[in-house]
């Protein structure tokens, strides 16, 4: 049943129109529709500029957001050339653990009531030899917009709920599936998309979690070291926790550190380990590197492990070597395991490792652990407060401000998790990108999670990435153009 209510989520001015409509999809298990404000005449689209240069560097890449002087400049260049531009300042607000403020200043020219006037301008300012986009006002984030936003939640409480809320990466690591091929393979009730994963084959292989995975107890991919995840057992008992992990690969009193676990050796997506460059510390989007590692596979990475340079040694179900090859990748036999070294670490490997000998191999993840435990980041709300900390978990990037702007200051498709007073699992997603909602900031991401009751929350993978299926059908809007995204994991209701 829809329900008007006086105060709703803390989107937009207070007087917006909300209405809610819920319906139980299994015992336990509550869908619950959340459509505020409407479509606002206020909000435009508009032709934003690439500030050549994005600075002083001359040599550096356009960027969205630059100084005053250099976003002026670009102004009069415009209006030279017979644009009218406009120089904003954007800012943002404080949050846990970043200081808010200005990020820079951006170019715009225009305001248009359909994109298809504002992609007719772009047409002649790209004629004009410069670099731009048409976007839409209502995506920026303005305090006064009136909307609209979508928003579902499913809310699971383990003290009803007897079925089984599980993660899944589908028939292994290494390929990608939707959320629905996910939630149809083992008879969802619900699903949502989970956490962040590879999606360019330059930075490892696509669909590998880019963090922390924890799938019926086993622990098949290393973390971020540091980043939150979202940590829940079968029968949806849940908490947010930050981990980090360690292995190791011994053979009698030698003892060598692994760097990876089930990815491609050398590409650490979302960086976050130790020794590689350009950072041991996270940060998102980013793929760091390593010419020398040791990374352990397991059969649930895919057909083959990765081919390349370097050594292999395989060990059987007896933790037993039975070969070492060279180049390293190929099939695992069953019950088999392996482990890759890399540049200087392929000799280290060959070294320790010889046929017939015993080769152990550890991973241990330190943190809260249970069934399952899915990355994420960056932090949300902790003990009932809005807690977001994107400098901790690698979502500002250093002397970059137009990377926050686009990810975390704008609003964007999200889908967030985390667990409420009573001990029930939250699940939400919010459509974005989009004149049909406008998506959420990270600011307001976590001022919703708190709005919706929830004690301790995470930001999950979002963007295009953002989807919810029940009864097997997507009820969300992705934002790709494509449709729904393949992703790496998804978490599960399962009757």
């Amino acid at each position: 049943m829809a329900q008007a209510r006086e105060r709703g989520l803390p989107l937009g001015p207070r007087d917006l129109s909300e209405t809610r409509t819920s319906q139980v999809l299994q015992p336990g298990v509550i869908l619950t529709t959340i459509v505020r404000g409407a479509s606002d005449p206020a909000d435009t689209w508009t032709v934003e500029i690439s500030i050549p240069g994005g600075g002083p560097d001359p040599d550096a890449p356009p960027t969205a957001l630059s100084t005053h002087d250099a976003a002026d400049r670009l102004a009069a260049s415009l209006r030279s050339a017979g644009f009218e531009s406009r120089v904003e300042d954007v800012t943002t607000p404080r949050l846990a653990d970043f200081p808010g403020g200005s990020l820079g200043f951006r170019v715009r020219i225009g305001n248009h009531p359909t994109k298809a006037a504002a992609d007719a301008q772009l047409a002649a300012v790209r004629a004009a030899g410069f670099t731009a986009s048409t976007v839409f006002t209502g995506w920026d984030g303005a305090s006064t917009d009136r909307g609209p936003w979508v928003v579902r939640v499913l809310t699971i409480d383990p003290r009803v709920f007897r079925g089984t809320l599980a993660g899944d990466f589908g028939p292994d690591i290494e390929r990608r599936e939707t959320t629905s091929v996910l939630a149809a393979a083992r008879g969802a009730t619900a699903a949502v998309n989970a956490g962040f994963f590879v999606l360019d084959p330059a930075a490892g292989a696509p669909g590998d979690p880019a963090g922390v995975g924890v799938y019926d107890g086993r622990l098949l991919s290393e973390a971020v070291n540091g980043r939150p995840s979202l940590v829940f057992s079968k029968n949806a008992h849940a908490t947010v926790t930050r981990n980090t992990w360690t292995g190791t690969v011994s053979s009698g009193r030698r003892t060598l550190r692994l760097d990876g676990l089930n990815r491609v050796p050398g590409l650490i997506r979302n960086c976050g380990g130790l020794g590689d460059t350009p950072t041991d510390r996270p940060l998102h989007d980013t793929t760091c590197t390593d010419p020398d590692e040791l990374v352990a596979f397991t059969a649930d990475y895919g057909a083959s492990t990765p081919v390349g340079p370097g050594a292999e040694a395989i060990v059987d179900a007896h933790n037993r070597v039975v070969a070492v090859r060279t180049p390293r990748g190929g099939p695992l036999p069953v019950g088999a395991r392996s482990v890759q070294g890399t540049g200087t670490r392929a000799a280290d490997l060959t070294n320790l490792a010889q046929p017939g000998q015993k080769l152990t191999i550890t991973s241990r993840l330190t943190g809260a652990r249970s069934d399952y435990v899915i990355n994420g980041g960056p932090e949300l709300v902790r003990d009932g407060r809005q807690y977001a900390t994107p400098t901790r978990d690698g979502m500002v990037h250093p002397n970059d401000p137009s990377w926050y702007y686009g990810w975390a200051a704008k609003r964007n498709p999200r889908t967030i998790a985390g667990v409420d007073d009573r001990g029930r699992v939250v699940l939400a997603t919010v459509d974005g990108r989009a004149t049909s909602s406008l998506g959420l900031s990270i600011a307001e991401s976590a001022a919703v999670a708190q709005a919706l009751g929830m004690r301790d929350a995470i930001n999950l993978d979002g963007g295009g990435s953002t989807t919810m299926v029940a009864d097997d059908k997507v009820i969300n809007t992705p934002s790709d153009a494509a449709g729904e995204r393949p992703v790496g994991d998804a978490i599960l209701v399962l009757p």
